[in-house]
């Protein structure tokens, strides 16, 4: 068994103002995003000043997407008997649905002002995402949240907020995966033609695929439970249509035109842009 590493939440406190771990993540995430974002972003025709503008919107529609998704799915009583808790998102409390939702309409918005197809933004994206869902979880790890299901395994961790049994580092399983294998996946397609519509669809179909499994590690939420069969989690369920939407999408993909979005172009091309910009 290893014993949690005792993090303080708060990073540092200036006056009144505390700089919580949770929130630097999210922070990292963004800044990760916008850098991986202007390496590839003329090449569907944004600006590298447009990719900040994106970042922007992708974060208000994470941000309000997440915690909105949260207080639907998992934390609807708090919200009834507070209204003023869905604004305390530093004491933790987001949900990928929710955000993935909130992030649809930001794309939807983004390409109208700039004109660009809807699914392609999506292609181009993509690969981006991991990089804030590892983060992320890092913060839920400093944070004592997601705690994994009570277990012997070698690597299990004694969390002090939930006793003293050792449970799964579900939260490191879910960077690890999430985060880090789906990163090198789909980064990994993009350097490559593909269909539009495949990097969307991988994506999603991926994602629902990793949470589906890494849930059976993770302590189901205590105020819901299991909420299917006695042994599915709210989590899970969400993720089946998920993984139906990305199967689809997958299949679809394959009657849509080469994109190359991403990929290298031919010198001779780079050198024809080049003249036109």
């Amino acid at each position: 068994m290893l014993h949690y590493p005792h993090f303080d939440p708060v990073l540092a406190s200036i006056g009144p103002l505390s700089i919580h771990w949770y929130g630097l993540m999210y922070l990292i995430g963004f800044l990760g995003a916008w850098w991986l974002a202007r390496l590839r972003a003329e090449r569907i025709g944004i600006s590298k000043q447009a990719v900040g503008d994106m970042i922007f919107y992708g974060a208000l529609g994470v941000v309000l997407g997440g915690r909105i998704g949260y207080a639907v799915f998992y934390g609807w009583e708090y919200l009834m008997a507070d209204p003023l808790w869905i604004f305390r998102v530093w004491d933790g409390g987001m949900s990928f649905h929710g955000g993935l939702l909130g992030v649809l309409v930001a794309i939807v918005l983004f390409a109208r002002k700039h004109k660009l197809h809807f699914m392609e933004l999506c292609d181009f994206i993509a690969p981006i995402v991991p990089v804030g869902l590892g983060t992320g979880r890092i913060g839920n790890f400093i944070n004592q949240e997601l705690p994994g299901r009570i277990s012997h395994v070698p690597w299990a961790i004694d969390y002090p907020k939930y006793g003293p049994e050792p449970r799964h580092p579900s939260a490191i399983y879910q960077c690890l995966t999430e985060g880090l294998l789906l990163f090198v996946v789909l980064w990994w397609v993009s350097r490559k033609p593909r269909r539009r519509g495949l990097l969307a669809g991988l994506f999603v179909l991926l994602y629902g695929c990793f949470r589906f499994f890494t849930e059976f590690f993770r302590r189901p939420d205590p105020q819901l439970g299991f909420i299917a069969f006695n042994w599915l989690t709210m989590g899970q369920l969400l993720c089946v249509p998920m993984i139906l939407i990305g199967i689809v999408t997958v299949l679809w993909s394959r009657r849509q035109p080469l994109d190359l979005t991403g990929t290298k172009a031919p010198a001779s091309s780079t050198a024809e842009q080049s003249e036109h910009r």
